[in-house]
């Protein structure tokens, strides 16, 4: 490794990995607060575990649905302009959920469809981040450090649980501030984060490395020669256009993949707080201990990305967490201990998060350019129905069957088809290789 790829990277890491880690934790919390918010909140506005689950997961609908335009629209605007519209509109509907009473006596909806309204609008409010960062990532980062930087930037996923979590605690007994109730307070003050953050992304991103000012002419000139050389190593395997990568087999693939993982993920996430709370725990220490398979996650998260990058090898890394996530959860619902049960989350918490950055190096290693752009979204929505269907369907079953087990068994089993499917894919280790000519 030259000293110019060192002294590029480190620059280009510190300058960006750390800034995005703060967003992403923003959208992800302002995104699963709602879990929290349940604590209290369902009671309040007299929603089921049906009505919660649906409305928790209905977000995901119109995610999946604005998710492909958005990235279109970030590959072509740029993504200092477009991440921030997005984090100005999230930011503003996440603050309207605490009006939800409000609004439900201003358009006699009720309670129930306001709840599932604004979710729906927050859904397309924040279609297209996520993906657009994974594409922005490729801009700046070659092929053979993405599993590390993916992974630190989605830390911010756990990370979200497990600071977000106890604050949240905390937030919902702030009772009767301006007649709002501790749940009401939580959407207010978690929202406001976004909408700050929106200003300053628009002016601190750099949407390509050609206009980083910031970076040195040699450094400016190695980072760019070198991303060019691998988008020609993977247009000399296969070009794609935009609509092919829509359809591309191997897209549809880890679409499914990635609805697997989704759902172990969000399918416990929305409910692991009331599933914690069955320990007997008060509402605080509910979201201290409800952290604890997170802790777990940013830990595997960091590591396992930096290993499948350190040995040059993505299917078994992605497979291997993928199968420890399903066991967690199966075994989770054999065991009564609440001690027992927390440490078969815990593995199941390693296993979920583990899988993610190793899974995203999978689609940028044969894509890229607006093809990437698309196919990334393409993953990310159809993956994210996930994220409707498993928390529905976990409160459907906990309504009819009176226990988690069921839903949790069906989450497990999501899990191992997403292993045994990454298996049968297969990967080009060859494509993430540093190309002739890198040096």
């Amino acid at each position: 490794m030259h000293e110019v790829e060192i002294r590029t990277l480190a620059k280009v890491s510190r300058r960006l990995v750390p800034f995005l880690i703060v967003c992403y934790f923003v959208a992800y919390l302002d995104r699963v607060n709602v879990s929290f918010a349940a604590l209290t909140m369902n009671q309040d506005l007299g929603l089921s575990q049906t009505a919660f689950g649906f409305g928790a997961g209905i977000f995901f609908i119109a995610y999946f649905i604005f998710e492909v335009p958005s990235n279109l629209l970030l590959e072509r605007f740029g993504a200092r302009k477009w991440i921030a519209r997005i984090m100005l509109s999230w930011g503003i509907l996440s603050g309207l959920m605490a009006f939800i009473p409000d609004i439900a006596r201003a358009t006699g909806w009720g309670n129930e469809n306001s709840f599932y309204l604004i979710r729906v609008l927050l859904g397309a409010a924040e279609a297209g981040f996520f993906p657009g960062i994974i594409f922005y990532l490729t801009l700046w980062f070659p092929a053979e450090y993405r599993a590390r930087i993916v992974g630190y930037f989605m830390a911010a996923i756990p990370l979200s649980t497990v600071i977000g979590g106890p604050v949240s605690g905390v937030l919902l007994y702030l009772h009767g501030g301006l007649g709002l109730a501790g749940w009401q307070w939580l959407f207010v003050l978690e929202a406001v984060p976004a909408i700050l953050l929106a200003g300053v992304v628009f002016f601190y991103l750099t949407d390509r490395p050609a206009d980083a000012t910031w970076l040195a002419p040699d450094e400016r000139s190695w980072l760019a020669e070198r991303l060019a050389l691998e988008q020609r190593q993977r247009l000399a395997v296969r070009s794609y256009t935009v609509a092919e990568s829509l359809v591309n087999p191997r897209v549809l693939g880890l679409s499914l993949v990635y609805f697997g993982a989704v759902a172990t993920n969000y399918g416990l996430s929305f409910f692991l707080p009331q599933i914690v709370k069955a320990f007997g725990l008060n509402t605080f220490l509910t979201t201290v201990v409800s952290a604890t398979p997170y802790v777990v996650g940013v830990v595997g998260m960091v590591w396992w990305g930096r290993r499948s990058d350190r040995v040059a090898e993505r299917r078994l890394h992605t497979a291997m967490p993928l199968f420890l996530a399903a066991a967690g959860i199966a075994v989770s619902t054999v065991l009564d201990d609440p001690s027992l049960k927390m440490i078969a989350l815990c593995v199941a918490g390693f296993g979920i998060f583990a899988c993610l950055p190793v899974f995203w190096t999978l689609p940028t290693a044969f894509l890229s350019g607006a093809a990437a752009a698309a196919g990334i979204a393409v993953i990310n929505s159809i993956g994210n129905l996930a994220g409707f269907a498993g928390p529905f369907a976990m409160g459907w079953i906990r309504d009819h069957t009176g226990s988690y087990t069921g839903g949790l068994l069906l989450l497990a089993g999501l899990g191992i088809v997403a292993m045994g499917t990454v298996l049968t894919l297969g990967h080009d280790d060859a494509l993430e290789r540093a190309p002739a000519g890198a040096e």
